[in-house]
Order: structure tokens, then sequence, then C-alpha cells
């Protein structure tokens, strides 16, 4: 075993690693992205208003494809042709309509920053469950006179947070309310009735009157049913259809409302969502379903419909609306705010980034201002200050800290009056507005404002080189760093102390310098991160690593041609798991080659031919195993597969107790096991009864919750609490098997089950075939150290296997690398309220069992091949940042909103799940640590 010294050193590497991955996480956000606030603006107004209200209605979670296209439900059985006729007839009619294209993340909360604020909201609001407000933000509603809202308490706080006291008063249901397992329309007509009640309170109370009927009164209308239906019954059910109609009725009876209170026609009204909706019923990323919503414009101060233009303005994903004859306009979700703000005359959010629909003088927008084009070229020079004022304030800061700052030469060039550029662009707005060239005026805005928008994009990216730099730079330390554990095994020779002193002198500057840079320059304090961690990695290789590396190299039995050759197949291998994220049958092809080509191809003759039966039990297994990232990733509730799951988990679970009892005697051991296979069955009655009630629509049982809670607590610390004396690490593993198997009934949707028994199946097997393969090479190796182990060039293929397995235990139920990869219907039969962490904390849970077994399994591995612990783990720690790494250079927040989600999502995912297996195999040592010390062969699974 290996020394202490030894030890020590390598639970130093797995704690910096993962430290090192976590940290490096938030990389990707100080490279792409930064905070949207910048204080200490001026405000810019459009006074006077168009109207002098404007209700704003968001349906949250509605698709724009179910909104408008007739006969959009087929599958749903006498649904009607056109499922909201009201707002249907409004955009044919009298209002303007088209698509609000929304940014990831696709949640509720940054949906409502962009449509109120107009800013597209930093991401660290996830940190907070998208509900309490990371910083103080501007918006529509604290410029206006006073702003009534309704509907969630999840997203009406937010924005009465830091308004003037009085001037955005709330009313919202209780969090309760939020049941997934209840009518959720509920929710939309509570809202509708608070409206009611409050128009009927004003007749009593002259104060209240007195402010429903001053001018810039904004009404803020949350109808939550539909995000909350789609989440337990998906977009294409009857019940979202049915939640749709309720919906158009809500708007209806709203408007309804509005015209007799206020008895004019000085009201305007928009309709749009904050996301859409996947067809499995979840948002988040950047699935174009979640990205496209509705958006709908009426009243005063907004055009009616118009002619379609030519080219025309539709698509293939419009033109199934049975619209094409009218003007399909769309815009970007931030352009909402400043839409609002110029309808009813408040000052801009002085964060916005929207761009006002009618600055374009050669495109149709939204408004039909008293004004006319006077009115609409001024919005414009308006639209051009709010950006411009939001670039200076970003260029004055860049310009204030960073050492040799390079301006954004389109605003800065210094002209022939000896001013900046942007000083003369307004100039000559100001001068054509003088002169009554309006269009003109028009188009000279809108360029400002491109190139205003281009210098804030400059600015956000001014430091994108040196932090992808750092961050490559520490991810090759890290793989330097740790090839020292595997080629010297912790042995670390010591530098010559001069060399070491020049070594540590070249540190220190580069720190101290870097340090003083980041100083001046106010960067973030991840920067200085960033930057230790890299220094510190390279230190220590060029002082101990390289030596050995060397050492080790020039000792190897392989050619230089072999190396090279070993190292190409290693970086494709590394690649191919790269591409599977996207491409999901590359799992199903590497099952393949471990399971066919590699055994018959090239295992030993005399090793294939003694154990030809466990090549095909290693087959047949990996075959099998690879069926399920084939599976399609769109799956519907079944209780057949789930309960088919279970019974497959029983009968491993009987044949294995069956076996072993056929070994021993022990009482002991058989009562766990039956106890066990009992929380298992209970478990199934429960799910069973829970999945009929909550699809009859009759909620879930207290009793059922209460059951499936308990048993899932039992069944899961029943392992570590039990005092059975395991005889092997197979009985140990079974058992771990056995307890999360619980896990994998209450919260599968269909075939999860079914995975994770050939999953587990696979990995004792794995344990099999490398003890036998690996067999004849520990009889010859005679060049073993002291502690046991001499790196092998065996030992990257078995490290590659292990992230493989890694990759495969989240991919191979269905999983993509996205938040709206998992299915939220199992959780509902434990939590039927909404609770965004709890939920969250379920559903990791579920991905987390798989990695129990694996770490066991790796363990156990470990030990048979006569290990130290955590070797073949520092092997794959080498390795394993040539996926993080390609990742990291793949984020992008350009192209596609599905483009940038899934670029986000795949490297945080590869970065996480890295951190997941250094922990996994240090939970694998300490579970089996009872079973593997003193070593003892492992009982071998008798499958024939």
């Amino acid at each position: 075993m290996p020394s202490t010294s030894n030890s020590h050193h390598v639970l130093k590497l797995l704690i910096l690693g993962i430290i090192f991955h976590v940290v490096f996480i938030a990389s990707v956000f100080d490279c792409y992205f930064m905070s949207p606030v910048v204080h200490g603006m001026s405000r810019h107004g459009s006074a006077p208003g168009e109207s002098k209200r404007l209700v704003l209605i968001v349906g949250d979670g509605l698709r724009a494809d179910l909104l408008f296209t007739p006969n959009g439900f087929p599958s749903v059985e006498s649904s009607p042709e056109v499922v909201a006729p009201y707002l249907r007839s409004i955009a044919e009619n009298r209002g303007a309509y088209g698509v609000s294209h929304t940014r990831v993340p696709t949640e509720s909360r940054p949906g409502h920053v962009a449509i109120i604020g107009g800013m597209y909201e930093d991401v660290s609001a996830v940190t907070k469950g998208w509900k309490t407000n990371p910083v103080d933000f501007d918006s529509v509603f604290n410029q206006s006179s006073h702003t009534f809202s309704f509907g969630s308490p999840d997203i009406l706080p937010m924005f009465a947070k830091g308004a003037t006291i009085g001037k955005v008063r709330t009313w919202s249901y209780d969090e309760e309310a939020e049941d997934f397992t209840k009518d959720a329309t509920t929710l939309d007509t509570w809202v509708l009735d608070q409206l009611r009640v409050l128009f009927q309170n004003a007749s009593q109370d002259a104060t209240l009157n007195s402010n429903l009927h001053e001018d810039k009164v904004i009404f803020f209308l949350h109808l939550l049913g539909l995000d909350t239906t789609g989440h337990s019954y998906r977009p294409h059910s009857k019940e979202y259809m049915n939640n749709i109609q309720v919906v158009d009725n809500v708007v209806r009876d709203t408007e309804k409302l509005f015209s007799q209170f206020y008895e004019d026609e000085d009201t305007s009204f928009i309709f749009t969502a904050d996301h859409g909706m996947s067809k499995i019923g979840n948002h988040g990323d950047g699935d174009p379903d979640n990205t496209r919503t509705p958006l709908i414009a009426w009243g005063k101060g907004i055009r009616g419909p118009v002619p379609d233009s030519t080219p025309s303005s539709h698509d293939d994903y419009s033109r199934p609306w049975r619209l094409e004859h009218l003007l399909r306009r769309d815009m970007s979700q931030a352009d909402i705010a400043p839409l609002m703000a110029s309808l009813i005359g408040t000052d801009w959010p002085a964060n916005s980034v929207g761009v006002l629909p009618d600055v374009d003088p050669t495109r149709v927008g939204f408004l039909s201002p008293r004004g006319g084009k006077e009115s609409l070229a001024r919005s414009a020079l308006v639209n051009a200050r709010v950006l411009l004022e939001h670039y200076i304030v970003k260029h004055e800061l860049k310009a204030a800290h960073a050492l040799f700052y390079k301006p954004f030469a389109v605003l800065e060039a210094i002209g022939d009056s000896g001013v900046p550029a942007r000083i003369n662009k307004v100039a000559i707005i100001e001068s054509l507005l003088g002169e009554a060239r309006w269009d003109e005026a028009r188009q000279h805005s809108s360029d400002l404002i491109g190139s205003c928008l281009e210098g804030l994009r400059y600015l956000e990216t001014y430091d994108r080189l040196l932090i992808r730099i750092i961050v490559i730079v520490a991810y090759l330390g890290w793989a330097a760093y740790a090839s020292i554990s595997v080629v010297s095994g912790g042995d670390i020779p010591v530098a010559s102390s001069s060399r070491g002193m020049f070594i540590d002198v070249v540190t220190f500057l580069t720190l101290l310098g870097s340090g003083i840079v980041f100083w001046i320059q106010k960067s973030p304090w991840t920067f200085y991160i960033y930057v230790a961690f890299p220094c510190y990695f390279w230190r220590e290789f060029i002082l101990r690593g390289a030596p050995s590396v060397l050492k080790a190299v020039s000792q190897s039995s392989l050619s230089y041609p072999q190396i090279f050759a070993q190292g190409l197949l290693v970086v494709g291998a590394l690649q191919s798991m790269v591409v599977a994220y996207t491409h999901r049958s590359i799992w199903s092809a590497g099952f393949a080659l471990i399971g066919v080509l590699w055994p018959y191809c090239n295992w030993p003759a005399s090793v294939l031919s003694q154990n030809w039966k466990l090549a095909l039990q290693w087959s047949a297994s990996c075959l099998i195993t690879g069926i399920f990232p084939l599976l399609a990733v769109d799956k519907k509730e079944s209780l057949p597969f789930i309960l088919s799951g279970g019974a497959v988990i029983l009968s491993i679970g009987f044949v294995y107790a069956w076996i072993s009892g056929q070994k021993s005697s022990s009482g002991v051991r058989k009562t766990s096991s039956l106890v066990q296979l009992g929380l298992i069955t209970a478990m199934m009655v429960v799910t069973s009864s829970s999945v009929t009630n909550l699809q009859a629509k009759n909620g879930l049982p207290v009793l059922n919750q209460f059951a499936a809670w308990t048993i899932l607590a039992v069944s899961s610390v029943y392992p570590f609490v039990s005092n059975v004396q395991h005889p092997s690490p197979t009985s140990k593993l079974v058992s771990f098997f056995l307890a999360f198997a619980v896990c994998f009934v209450v919260l599968s949707i269909s075939i999860e089950g079914l995975f994770y028994s050939a999953f587990t199946l696979n990995l004792l097997l794995w344990i099999e075939v490398e003890s036998t393969i690996r067999a004849p090479l520990r009889s010859e190796s005679k060049e073993a150290r002291p502690d046991g182990y001499r790196f092998q060039a065996g030992d990257i293929r078995i490290a590659l296997f292990f992230l493989f397995f890694v990759q495969v235990a989240f991919f191979g139920t269905g999983n993509v690398a996205s938040i709206s990869s998992f299915y939220l219907e199992p959780v509902y039969r434990l939590v039927p309220i909404f609770n965004p962490f709890l939920m969250a904390a379920l559903l990791v849970f579920k991905i987390v069992s798989p990695y129990v077994i694996l770490s066991a399994a790796f363990a156990t591995l470990n030990a048979r091949l006569n290990l130290p612990p955590f070797s073949l783990f520092l092997v794959a720690l080498t390795l394993t940042d040539g996926m993080t790494m390609t990742f990291f250079l793949n984020v992008t927040d350009t192209g596609s909103w599905l483009e940038i989600g899934q670029s986000i999502s795949f490297f945080c995912i590869t970065s996480l799940l890295l951190v997941w297996s250094a922990g996994i195999c240090a939970a694998g040592e300490y579970l089996m640590a009872d079973t593997l010390i003193p070593l003892k062969p492992i009982d071998r699974l008798k499958i024939n």
C-alpha cells in the first residue's frame, strides 16, 4: 500500500483539483457575461406619452406557435380550430403582432427583467433561485406614476424592491397555490378577480380612485397557469390548450373591465410571454421553442394591422399560422421596455439595452403616434441617448482603469472638430430634427444605436482574450501537474536549490505583476485566483514533474512513434466524447467498441480462449447498455416501464440473495437483503398509486407523499447505518444498488430503472474483465515500486473507460446536456408544490445515484488490480481536461440561443462531472474500505 506521505499527496491533489475546477467554472461567466447594471447613469425620457395607462399581460410559459397556429392541437380530441380567438382577432383586426425573441437562460425571472427592465440580467441570479435581486435594477415600473401588479409571489416582489414606497403595489397568492397537481387555471382567474376587486374598491376609496386616474399608470397581470400546466402536462396536452383558452378569456375580460371603469380609449395593451416551453414541458436553455414567445400590442398609440412586406416577413415557423397576409414584426425581448416607456411617456430604464422597433425608418414599427414622424424621430433620438449614456459610463470606467486601453474607434475617433465621433453623431441628429428631416434623423439615430450596441459589446468582451489565455494555460498546467503523480506516484524528486530559487523568483514576479495590473484595472477578485492556479501548477511541474516525465518516457518500452500513436488515440477518444454530447449515438458506438472490438481484437489469445464465457457476458452487457443512448430523449410517463424497471431490480436482488445464500448462512445479511427488497416493493406500490392519481388529476394523496419520502429516506441511508458485514465487495455493491434503486422507482418517468440495472451489471463485469486481463501482466511485472504501482500504458485505457462510464451514467437515461432535459413529472410524486431548490435537489439525487455504484466499482477495480487508492483516477484526472478545455473554447455568446445555451451547458456539465468524479472516487474508497482492506478477491457474479 502507498506510504503515508504518498496518501497525503494524493489527497492534496484531489482537493486541489476539485477547488480548481469549481473556481474555473466561473471563468466562462467572467469571459462571456458581465453585469448589465451600471450605476450613475442619467435617464432620458420620451414625453409626452401616447396613452394615459398601459396594461402588460404576461402568459408565463406560452409558446408563440401554440397561440397562433390554427388546429395547433391535433392530438387533442375535439380541439377548436382557433384556440385563442380573442387574441387572434386583435392581431388580425386592431393591433400589431410578432415574436418576442428571448435570451438564455429562458427562465421566468430573467425573462421578466428583460421585458420590464429592458436588460438581460446577469446569470448570477440563478444562485438566488431567480427570486431575489442580486443587484438592484431600474425598470419601467419604477418610472411610472403607479404600478398595480397581480400574480405570482415569485415574480412580483422583485419589481417592488428598490422602488419608491407605494409606487409599485403587489397582490400575490400564497406559494402553496402553485400546486403542480391541481388545476393551474385558477391562478389566472385569481388575477382577473383581484383586478375586478381593485376597480370595485376604487368606488369607495378616493385616494385609490385618484391614483388609478393619473397619467403614466401601469397594470401588470402575471398569468402563471400556462407555465404550471405545461410542466405538469406538457405543451401539446389538452390541459395546456384549455389554459390558453382561459388566458384568452382573461385578456378579453380585462379589456372589458378597463373599458367599463375608465370609459375612454386611452389604454395601451401589450400581451407577451417571458419564455416558451420545450415539448417535454421544460425550459431554461436555448431550445428554439423556449426562446420564441408571442407579442401582441393594441390600443391607444399602437398601429393596426398592415399588409405583409416584400420580401415576406414570414418563414417556415409562422406560415402555419395563416397570417401571411399581415406583417409579422419581431423584436428582441428587451425591446418591449422602451416600447412601453414610449407609450406612456416615462423615462426609460437606466440600464435598458432595448431598441424601439420604430427607430428604423425602413421598417414598420408598432407605434402610431399623434405627432406622426416627428414623434418617431424624437423617440429614436431618446433611444440613442439611452444607449450612448450606457456606453459612455462603461467606456469611462474602462478607460480609467485599463492599462494601454484601446477605445472603440467608431465612437471615440477624434474628428476635424476635435471632439469624439459620438458627439458629432448626436449633433447631426439634432440638426436634422431642427430641419424637420424626420426620416433622415431616424436613420442616423438607428446607425448611432447600432454603433452603441457594438461599443457595449466591445467593452464587454475587452478582457475576453486575456481570460481565455489564462484559462487555457491553467488547464494545461493542471494536466501537467496531475501527470506528476501518474509517472512518479508521489515520489517526486526535489529540484536543485539554484534552479528552484530561479523558478520561485519568476513565479513571484508573475504573480506580483499580474496582481498589480488587476488592482489598477479594478478587475474582479476571480482574476487573481485565475492567475494563481497556473503559476502554482507550472512551478510544481517545472521543478519536480518535468524530470519524472522525461525519465518515464525514456524508460518506456514503447517507441516514440508508438507513444505518438497512443497520444492520438487518447485525443481521438476524448474528442469523440465531446462530440457525443450532441450526437448521443456515439455513446452506443463506444459500447460496441469496448464490448466487441476490444475483447476480440485486442485481448491476448490465451486470455480470450480461457475466458470466452466472460468475454461473451461482457459483450452482451455492453450491447444491452448501449441501447439506452439510442432511445429517444423525449419520453412520456409510462407506469408499465417504471414497474418493469423495478421488477428487473428485484430480480437481480433475489438472484444475488439466492446465490450468496448458497455460500453463506448469515441470517443478518439475508434479513438485510429482504428489508431492501421490501422497500423497493413498497415504493413500487406507492409510485403506482401516485402515478394513477396524478394522471387522473386527483392530486397527490398526502399518505402517498409521506410514504414515498419515508421509504426513500430509509432506503438511501440503510447501507450506511446497518451493521451488516459484507464478505466481498460484490455483496456491498449489490447492497448499494438496491438502496438507490428506490430512487429509480419513484423518480423515473420511463426506462431509467432498466438502464440503472444494465449499467450496474456492466460495471460488475468490467471489474472482472480488467482483473482477468491484468492478471498475467501483474505476474510478469518485475519493476513494480514498493507501493505496488507501476504506471503502464494500459492504465490510460482504463482511465478512458472510467471517463466513458462517468459520461454514460449521465447520458444513458436519455439526458441531454441542457436544463430542459430533465423531466419534472416524477418530482411531483414527492413535491407537488413549486419549490425550485427541493425539486432540483431530487433531480440531482437521481443523477447522483448511478455514480455511487460507479465509485464503489472503481474503488473495487483499483484494489483488484493491487493498485494504491486513486492511482487509476489520477490518470483519468490528467486526461479529462482535454474535454473541459475543448468545451471552454467552444463556449459562445453569439449564434442561435440553442447554440449559446448548449455551449454553456456543455462546459459546466463536463466541469462538474470532473469535480463529481473526484468526489465519487474518494467516496468509493471510503464506502468500500471494509471490504477492500485487507484485500480479498471479489467473488465472480454467476450470470450464466
